[in-house]
């Protein structure tokens, strides 16, 4: 006889071996046709441009954190409401418990408000755009050559297509 941990020592095992055939199989069956175009990044077919490691402006952050916790305050309102509103509750303590459960959300909401006043006092909901700079860097290479390469591969791409 098997006892319970036997049950889900079977029980991985039998998984395992699931995973495992079930991969093996496909494994087999796919074809493999590498060419130069899938073995791109992506499997785009596209080239990839510039580097990886982008730095994001931080405000995207705080916007989402901001959204995670007014997020996560609708998921507490909303078990709040049909627990606290419950009409049998409050006929038993006779209006207690809805004082109670009212200033105890009051307090929660008041205390979110002020987080978001204070995000807001302190700027970090406004959106600021970077000032455009023009370059004063002067190139050793022509203009017009950088013109004529560029006339050249739209030529190429138009001819492709």
């Amino acid at each position: 006889m098997l006892n319970q941990f036997g049950f889900v020592l079977l029980f991985l095992i039998s998984a395992l071996l699931f995973v495992v055939l079930t991969l093996g199989i496909a494994w087999m069956l796919r074809p493999d046709k590498p060419n130069a175009e899938k073995l791109t990044t992506y499997e785009s077919g596209e080239d990839t441009e510039g580097n990886a490691h982008v730095s994001f402006n931080i405000r995207f952050y705080v916007v989402a954190i901001i959204f995670i916790l007014f997020d996560v305050e609708l998921v507490l309102l909303f078990p709040w409401a049909t627990i606290f509103g419950d009409k049998a509750l409050i006929a038993e303590t006779h209006g207690a418990w809805a004082l109670y459960a009212g200033v105890e959300m009051a307090v929660f909401i008041v205390i979110l408000a002020l987080g978001l006043v204070y995000a807001w006092a302190q700027g970090h909901l406004e959106w600021v755009r970077p000032e455009q700079k023009a370059s004063d860097f002067k190139p050793a290479v022509p203009r017009r050559m950088y013109e004529n390469i560029n006339r050249k591969y739209t030529e190429e791409k138009e001819q492709q297509l």
